[in-house]
């Protein structure tokens, strides 16, 4: 992969994260075995190579793809698999209706929420890595638009624009109870103001929705 491309892919090492949901009060933790996640969102380069489709309000080809629903994030993960030669990661119910997540798969995937905070926080406890116009594009210093990947310090274990910039999917269900099928994002986005902008932060779409500040970025189960 070139430069950039939202594939270069960083060992995270295992850990401990500890969740919480502000409706229920619930906190809980979850222990991680090693993964790889992408050092960078997904770019418009690297989908349109892998699906032939461009589907962003902005245009560029190191800015991060956005306006791609969490459906379309998990075909991307399948067939970025394919294309690599490796088992797709994700594949239909019984009913086509939904996807099931095999997890010894070595293929492409969403991160988990614990795993994306995890790797957001990068060892560090406090709400970001840093200080957020050093490694964020948000409210306060985005001029109201996106920016390309790569342009703001990593955190500590080499991962660009976790925060800022674009949400992000997470494979996991918001709410079950209250939301339905809704899923995670993560990360905080260009047009957000700094509490947004937060490694605890948790938001929820639809996963056929497509929003002009919401992308993705791959992860792989193993670290080799």
């Amino acid at each position: 992969m070139g430069a950039h491309t939202g594939n270069e892919m960083v060992d995270v090492p295992p850990g401990r994260v500890a969740l919480s949901d502000r409706r229920t009060q619930r906190r809980w933790s979850v222990d991680l075995a090693p993964y790889r996640l992408a050092a960078f969102p997904v770019t418009q380069a690297s989908y349109a190579r892998i699906t032939g489709r461009r589907p962003s309000t902005a245009h560029g080809d190191r800015l991060p793809v956005e306006c791609v629903s969490w459906w379309d994030a998990v075909r991307f993960c399948n067939a970025l698999s394919r294309h690599e030669g490796l088992t797709p990661a994700y594949r239909p119910t019984a009913d086509d209706e939904g996807v099931e997540w095999d997890e010894t798969s070595e293929g492409y995937r969403l991160p988990s929420e614990a795993e994306w905070e995890h790797a957001c926080r990068a060892g560090t406890t406090g709400p970001r890595h840093g200080e957020i116009d050093e490694v964020a594009w948000y409210r306060g210093n985005s001029r109201e638009r996106i920016h390309d990947v790569g342009g703001k310090s990593p955190n500590a274990w080499g991962l660009h624009d976790m925060l800022g910039n674009v949400w992000e999917w997470c494979w996991d269900v918001y709410d079950a109870e209250v939301y339905g099928s809704y899923r995670v994002l993560r990360g905080g986005g260009w047009f957000d103001e700094h509490w947004s902008c937060r490694a605890s932060v948790r938001r929820r779409s639809h996963p056929t929705f497509q929003v002009d500040d919401v992308g993705f970025r791959v992860a792989r189960s193993g670290v080799r």
